[in-house]
């Protein structure tokens, strides 16, 4: 139907979701071999045997990756299995070079777990998970030529480096209930997982690099009738979006998937359930292939791995390592550092909260640390196109830069100055002050031949000075700061102006 809004369709139909958020953990190495797991190195240079599943290569399970995963489900709420295995997920796909993928099946380490997401405006949602298991990645395809979808490739190429990759894939059950909201949720839930992620230590969380990425499945059924339940009506077919890697895109494929399947409903055609692919440049989704059930895969126990048998003991011991929930931490922090709602929902959108954090830890305030970090920082970051943490620039050198403003040794402008020469590699603002000599001038021998020599030039603002009009001043505190390059105390040369017209201030 033209003209169908994301709004009108969610008046005639209630959504119901469901998501697979795939996290990489940043171990040393690969799920089941000793190859580097380490993003950006050149194509298939990071492969063996193993990992490749060539003939008579023996798989050997990560032990930093079984501890992640555990420490990730204990996380989620969820229970942990006593006696996990792994199974054989059969399919032919360019990017698995073995035809099978290493995966949990029907005994997952994690599983039946709960997470409150919390919403903008305060609201919680509770997520039902389902579990939590291991498995490996696959490889990563390329297709050339075209607009970069293997629609009208010419060619396409597979980079094995990413495959065998240790994995998490959290499942939840379906959510219902959340109307108008769904995507909204959506896209919190995700995001607290990308928090969680951060705050093990477990992976590096970068959607925009894959570390977290999502597959949201959404199906869509007619609003109850009057006095019928809601949870009665039964589920409708699913579509099943692949690989959305940002939080923007989790909600713009969602309104995309409502509207789309709310006007094949109301044109009466059947919904096809099926993956697809997001387009980022069009906001819309295209289909990719029939969705398989689990029997489609053909899974069987992989026969060279021995079961995953955590000790109780081990357990409650990573259990005594998981951080403070996301939204608990928010909260504490927000109260602590007196940031209003506004402060904190820009600081979390620019992913830097916990650099903030990290600063007011090293000892900076946390206005101080939210101005650089939100203001002259993010704009950087923005020009160059790169995020907050490529940047040279540490907590602990935003700690120091405030510090050396703090005690007088430098102005804001000249502390701008020096965080240029942090970023261009420099060293700590402390070295680029004393290298570039940019420490405020304080000796008043040296203002006040500075303020005589302003006043000399411009008798006419003295004057007015003199006739009890003490903001002409500024005039003069101009002159001085820009003879000096910027390097004068202000407020000094201020004092030494009106010393010398004969006033008081």
């Amino acid at each position: 139907m033209a003209g169908l809004t994301y709004e009108k369709a969610l008046e005639q139909f209630d959504p119901v979701f469901g998501i697979e958020v795939h996290v990489e953990l940043n171990t040393a190495t690969k799920m089941f071999c000793g190859c580097a797991n380490q993003f950006g190195a050149e194509p298939n240079t990071q492969v063996c045997p193993v990992c490749l599943g060539l003939p008579g290569s023996m798989p050997v399970v990560n032990e930093k990756a079984v501890e992640s995963a555990i420490r990730l489900g204990l996380s989620l709420g969820c229970s942990i299995r006593d006696s996990s295995r792994f199974a054989r997920k059969n399919y032919f796909y360019p990017d698995v070079s073995k035809n099978y993928q290493i995966s949990q099946y029907d005994e997952p380490t994690c599983f039946e777990g709960s997470l409150d997401v919390v919403l903008d405006d305060g609201e919680v949602v509770t997520v039902g998970i389902e579990r939590a298991h291991m498995e490996e990645d696959a490889g990563k395809n390329t297709h050339v030529g075209g607009t970069g979808g293997i629609q009208g490739a010419s060619h396409s190429l597979v980079d094995y480096n990413r495959g065998g990759v240790p994995l998490v894939e959290i499942v939840t059950h379906p959510i219902q209930g959340t109307g108008e909201r769904v995507a909204e949720v959506a896209r919190a839930y995700v995001a607290t997982i990308r928090d969680i992620v951060k705050a093990l230590d477990i992976s590096d969380g970068r959607m925009e690099q894959g570390s977290v990425r999502a597959d949201v499945n959404l199906s869509l059924r007619p609003k109850a009738a009057a006095g019928e339940d809601q949870a009665a009506v039964p589920f409708g077919k699913r579509s099943e979006t692949k690989n959305v890697n940002s939080l923007r895109a989790i909600e713009r494929a969602i309104h995309h998937e409502v509207v789309r399947q709310a006007e094949l409903l109301l044109a009466g055609e059947p919904v096809v359930q099926e993956t697809r692919h997001w387009h980022e440049d069009t906001g819309s989704t295209t289909p990719g292939r029939s969705k398989e059930q689990a029997e489609d895969y053909r899974y069987f126990p992989e026969p060279d791995l021995l079961p995953v048998e955590p000790s109780r003991d081990w357990v409650e011991e990573l259990r005594g390592t998981i951080p403070e929930h996301p939204a608990k931490m928010r909260a504490r922090l927000k109260d602590a550092w007196g940031f209003s709602d506004t402060d904190m929902r820009d600081a979390i959108n620019a992913d830097a909260l916990d650099l903030i954090a990290a600063s007011v830890e090293a000892g900076a305030k946390p206005q101080a640390a939210r101005k650089w970090w939100m203001g002259e920082l993010a704009r950087t970051a923005n020009d160059r196109g790169v995020t907050l943490r490529d940047l040279a620039v540490t907590p602990a050198h935003i700690a120091e830069l405030q510090s050396l403003i703090d005690e007088g040794k430098i102005n804001d402008k000249l502390a701008r100055q020096a965080l240029e020469g942090v970023l261009a590699g420099e060293g700590s603002p402390s070295e680029v002050v004393s290298s570039r000599g940019l420490e405020v001038v304080s000796d008043d021998s040296a203002l006040e031949a500075a303020v005589d020599e302003a006043l000399a030039s411009q008798p006419d603002v003295l004057a007015k000075i003199q006739d009890g009009k003490v903001q002409a001043a500024g005039a003069i505190v101009g002159a001085v700061m820009k003879a000096t390059r910027g390097q004068a105390d202000a407020g000094r040369v201020r004092e030494i102006i009106l010393q010398r017209a004969g006033v008081e201030g």
